[in-house]
């Protein structure tokens, strides 16, 4: 058994109905919306953005959940999957977890218009059945989800990122959104706020270091669904690279920024690139953050009362940062 699938199997029963609710949640009277919706929901990841919601619901109730936390889950997977879309256009990708893009097969416009409707469909789930906690919680993720790339994007252009607008970028961009799972499963579980704000605070931290270790891929040398070096190709100023900016001489700043603004797409520049950041430290700089990260995380949840879902939340965690892919 895969070990993503053992992490799930305290949750199995909830997150076999939730499949079925998600699917509900994103129906239609529109044949082609309903046909693109089924596309998506057959081609679907690992799923972790549910199961976070269901075992920080679950931790805090010793089990007991209701429609509530179901509504919350598809929420943020109806948000999750609309950024998706986005991005991939954003990004001209034709490809997401080895199947065509939406964008690939139907094309921008329609793309475009798919993310929206799961964006408003997320939004309307928490409407209609007056959920508005977890309509402020998601509407604040999906504004910081929008401030973060936007800045990626402004500093990608101007390559003047240091570390901690790169912080505030993946805070943004990636943790924001990990941090509303653990908060809209608390929420829904009706906890107290300062409960609410620790577990968002604790989601937040677990989605930096999710985010350091897609960094690390970058330079590693697996299959892991990206190829090496895109994010050097793409000219996005990750972490290991900072670093090392940082602490290199005025010269080889200058050939390091010289080769990402101008001979990004030379494969044996971005090679070079690649053994210069391993060689000065900035993959063992980055996998201590990404450990500090995880520890922090970990030691939030001691608070916590022990149960069988924080011991599967807790794998989770560490299924976050051991990930070969």
């Amino acid at each position: 058994m895969k070990e993503i699938e053992k992490i799930k199997f305290s949750i199995k029963k909830e997150m076999e109905l939730f499949e079925g609710k998600f699917l509900k949640s994103m129906n239609s009277n529109v044949p082609l919306l309903n046909r693109i919706t089924h596309y998506v929901v057959n081609r679907k990841g690992k799923q972790m953005r549910p199961m976070f919601v269901f075992l920080t619901a679950k931790m805090l109730t010793n089990g007991k959940i209701d429609d509530k936390v179901y509504r919350a889950a598809s929420v943020i997977e109806l948000i999750h999957t609309a950024t998706l879309v986005h991005d991939d256009i954003v990004d001209s990708s034709n490809m997401r977890r080895g199947f065509f893009s939406l964008n690939a097969l139907w094309k921008n416009k329609i793309a475009v218009l798919v993310g929206d409707f799961l964006l408003s469909k997320g939004m309307l789930l928490c409407i209609d059945n007056d959920d508005f906690d977890l309509l402020k919680l998601i509407s604040k993720s999906v504004k910081d989800m929008s401030q973060g790339e936007l800045l990626q994007i402004e500093k990608a252009r101007r390559l003047d990122i240091d570390e901690k607008i790169y912080f505030e970028i993946i805070r943004k961009k990636t943790a924001s959104l990990i941090s509303s799972c653990c908060a809209l499963g608390a929420s829904a579980s009706g906890v107290s706020k300062d409960k609410i704000n620790q577990l968002a605070d604790f989601g937040e931290k677990i989605g930096i270091a999710f985010q350091l270790k897609d960094d690390l891929f970058d330079y590693g040398n697996k299959k892991i669904g990206k190829p090496i070096g895109i994010d050097l190709k793409e000219k996005k100023l990750t972490l290991p690279i900072i670093h090392v900016l940082n602490k290199s001489s005025k010269s080889k700043k200058r050939w390091l920024i010289n080769c990402i603004k101008n001979h990004n797409n030379d494969k044996k520049v971005v090679k070079e690139v690649i053994e210069f950041v391993k060689e000065s430290g900035g993959i063992d700089y980055t996998i201590s953050k990404l450990k500090l990260f995880q520890k922090q995380a970990l030691d939030s949840l001691s608070g916590f009362n022990d149960n069988r879902y924080k011991k599967s939340l807790i794998q989770l965690v560490n299924y976050v940062i051991e990930r070969e892919y």
